[in-house]
């Protein structure tokens, strides 16, 4: 016998998550892990930490050559981050 009120699993963990307040906290982690997808492995290596705090995405770099460069394409970064995350996230990014 089928019910007739089935739910998709997916529906309801995303009830669940929004429920309990966790729901940006998910956005946020799909964020940063985007981060070397999006620029790839030359970036990702050297970056050294990366977190987001009061909507500005941190990220600390070894290299300065990297960071000049990824200074002169903060807008668009900031822009791809938040398309891929599925909302606005992030406002700006700092670099350091």
């Amino acid at each position: 016998m089928r019910r007739s009120k089935t739910v998709n699993i997916g529906e309801i963990i995303s009830a669940l998550l929004k429920e309990q307040g966790l729901e940006g906290k998910m956005a946020e982690h799909r964020l940063i892990n985007s981060w070397e997808d999006l620029l790839g492995r030359s970036v990702a290596k050297a970056t050294t930490n990366i977190y987001i705090k009061d909507r500005v995405l941190f990220v600390r770099l070894a290299s300065s050559v990297v960071r000049n460069e990824l200074m002169l394409m903060r807008d668009e970064i900031v822009r791809r981050l938040n398309e891929r995350a599925g909302s606005e996230i992030i406002d700006r990014i700092d670099l350091r």
